[in-house]
């Protein structure tokens, strides 16, 4: 059976995290599986769209037993080359030129809140839906997730969720910007569907250029920032899509 299993419908793609006998726990099997996928869908040139999802009654528990035993057990070097696996894997999200979103159905502890953190929409269902960033409970920290965790929800409630160390539900999620839209469970799948449909009929172009701007400007100078943007409004305006997107637009008028 296939750890990560990857489909593609139309211009939406969708990566399944595939052991729900284990909770769809992250190993270092399937932290390689997840960045395999992700090339996987970057290559594909007709999708648009990324859905992640898990299998079973988890969305990802974190890291699995035997995974933590290896840790345990590794040398410094080898320790570091799986840590940067692990912070491939999130780069690799962040930085796919398609929107990704997190369809989180069950709880999402640790590496799986992580995913979910670094994917730039998380769909949630109300009931079983739960994050929580569990690491400092077994004297392990949250290190490469924080790097977003801090960008999307900011210092206090980072600090109150790294340090506590409480799940919180999908609607206390939302509250926080952690989560972007919660949904009835029954609702859950339909909903993903609808919100990836509509966006797969946005430029390709556009959505690549904006997610690329989304993840540079926290790092400018308002001046800085603007300068860019200015550069990159002047850039699009000599894309395909942005002239025939133009075209159509003024024709609907006529």
């Amino acid at each position: 059976m296939e750890i990560v299993r990857t489909e593609i419908d139309g211009a939406i793609g969708t990566i399944v995290l595939n052991r729900p006998e284990k909770r769809n726990a992250l190993s270092a099997e399937m932290v390689v599986a997840i960045n395999a996928a992700l090339t996987e869908m970057r290559d594909a040139a007709q999708v648009r769209v990324v859905v992640l999802k898990g299998s079973g009654p988890a969305f990802c528990a974190g890291a699995d037993l035997a995974y933590l035993q290896e840790i345990a057990q590794n040398s410094p070097m080898e320790n570091l080359a799986d840590s940067t696996a692990l912070m491939h894997m999130y780069q690799n999200i962040g930085t796919l030129p398609k929107p990704v979103i997190a369809m989180v159905h069950g709880p999402a502890i640790a590496g799986g809140a992580g995913l979910a953190t670094v994917c730039d929409l998380v769909i949630a269902g109300r009931e079983k839906a739960v994050f929580g960033y569990s690491e400092v409970k077994i004297g392990f920290i949250p290190a490469i997730v924080m790097v977003y965790l801090l960008r999307k929800i900011g210092d206090t409630q980072a600090r109150k969720l790294v340090l506590t160390a409480e799940n919180i539900t999908s609607e206390e999620a939302l509250r926080i910007g952690l989560v972007s839209t919660v949904v009835d469970d029954a609702a859950l799948e339909q909903t993903v569907r609808e919100i990836a449909e509509r966006m797969s009929r946005n430029s390709a172009s556009s959505m690549a250029l904006s997610k690329n701007m989304l993840n540079a400007l926290p790092g400018m100078s308002v001046d800085a920032g603007l300068h860019y943007a200015a550069a990159m409004n002047a850039f699009t305006r000599q894309t395909e899509d942005c002239k025939n997107g133009i075209a159509t637009f003024l024709d609907t008028k006529n």
